[in-house]
């Protein structure tokens, strides 16, 4: 979950790119464009035309979150800014979530993409 660190190799990938591409679209750039596998547990890095925005794509045990992200059961639907801690942050990155009818399937296509 987030463990970035400076043992791990990054990748950038040196053309711009559309950040409204979706993880696996930017997969496919990984296998098709650059040759590498996006579950290798590298660092792929996309930044677009306009060098204002990135997106970093990094594959960690577990897969990535398919469909919709939950959100803690102590954020109200009314609430237009809710406070969350640090725990909470880590439970909705890594698809956790507390209510036992809430939980998130996993995402294996990239697993796939592997075979």
């Amino acid at each position: 979950m987030f463990s970035l660190n400076d043992s791990m190799r990054y990748l950038l990938y040196n053309r711009p790119t559309d950040m409204r591409k979706s993880f696996h679209t930017l997969s496919g750039i990984i296998t098709d464009a650059m040759g590498q596998d996006p579950c290798s547990g590298n660092v792929y890095i996309f930044i677009n035309r306009a060098r204002d925005r990135i997106k970093l794509l990094h594959w960690e045990p577990g897969g990535m979150e398919a469909g919709t992200l939950g959100k803690p059961d102590s954020v109200n639907d009314n609430e237009v800014c809710a406070n969350i801690e640090w725990r909470e942050l880590v439970m909705i990155v890594e698809g956790i979530m507390e209510a036992r009818d809430s939980r998130r399937t996993r995402l294996e296509n990239l697993q796939k993409l592997r075979k």
